[in-house]
């Protein structure tokens, strides 16, 4: 996925979050709603989380240096692992405090049709929000589910704005029932509940932005499709026996590491075996663009 792809899904959930931010803050101090305030909370989190991505994908564009030689590539899973921590405690925890303070203390709604005109008009905006990033998504994704393409996906970015449109949509679902329901009832109890369900919902959604962001971290290999086009492109190229063993890491959402230990002919000459790993540096890179640093290390092979 092109940074730009990348950018313009995070720019345009980042608009949406602060217009809708604004008026659900007004909409809760007019009516007192919890999950009015909760889901504004959230809008506030959720803006926050693009600011990091910008900044964390600009970070990553720095040049590599003595001091890191493989780049920056990583600082946009830092970022984006930063992402799943501030919705984890300020969006979610938040929610959950006000859930049970509603439980606790209970409060009339006072003009329950602002809040319920707020939500409608912020499932609309989060809706184009959800549509442009997954617009964004459909070339890299390819045939992929959307939950095989969230766990799989290299660059965090745009999974990480899918996933906010839609914890956001769900979100907005729960506050206008739980709001609609409490004007209807005149029970502040659905209203509490909503703040929690909306809570919960986003501790979710940290969690499983956490594990999927650590994983990357610590260091992914190649999909199996590029690792078996790596290795067909290396048997396939002349002069090269066998692969004796390889391994492959992503040094950034862009740029595959490869290092593998190859056979060629003990009789070769160096100037024979030099053509050899530049013939397969080329073909590799032409399988899988993005594999750019390459280590092949000649050897024979041994029963």
């Amino acid at each position: 996925m092109s940074a730009s792809g990348s950018n313009k899904a995070i720019v345009a959930a980042l608009g949406a979050n602060l217009g809708i931010a604004t008026t659900k803050f007004i909409a809760a101090a007019f009516s007192g709603s919890g999950s009015m305030l909760a889901e504004a909370i959230h809008s506030v989190a959720d803006s926050g989380n693009q600011v990091l991505l910008l900044v964390g994908g600009r970070k990553a564009r720095r040049e590599a240096s003595a001091s890191h030689p493989f780049g920056y590539g990583r600082q946009r899973y830092i970022y984006a692992f930063m992402v799943s921590i501030v919705l984890f405690s300020i969006g979610g925890m938040f929610s959950v405090y006000e859930g049970v303070q509603k439980l606790q203390h209970p409060h009339e709604l006072e003009a329950a049709w602002l809040p319920l005109v707020v939500l409608g008009v912020s499932i609309v905006l989060e809706t184009f929000s959800l549509r442009t990033a997954l617009r964004e998504i459909r070339h890299d994704r390819g045939s992929l589910s959307l939950i095989e393409y969230i766990r799989h996906a290299k660059a965090p970015e745009l999974p990480v704005v899918v996933l906010e449109d839609i914890a956001a949509l769900v979100g907005l679902v729960l506050a206008f029932a739980g709001v609609g329901l409490t004007a209807v009832t005149h029970n502040s109890l659905f209203d509490a509940l909503g703040t929690l369900a909306i809570g919960a919902l986003l501790v979710a959604v940290a969690v499983i932005l956490g594990a999927e962001t650590g994983s990357l971290l610590i260091g992914e290999g190649a999909t199996q499709g590029d690792y078996d086009s790596i290795l067909s492109a290396l048997t396939a190229t002349p002069g090269v026996l066998g692969v004796i063993h390889s391994k492959t890491l992503y040094l950034g959402p862009d740029e595959l590491m490869l290092a593998a230990k190859i056979a060629v002919d003990p009789n070769a000459t160096a100037g024979a075996i030099s053509v050899v790993i530049d013939a397969a540096e080329e073909r590799i890179r032409s399988a899988v663009p993005a594999t750019r640093v390459i280590y092949l290390e000649p050897d024979v092979l041994r029963t």
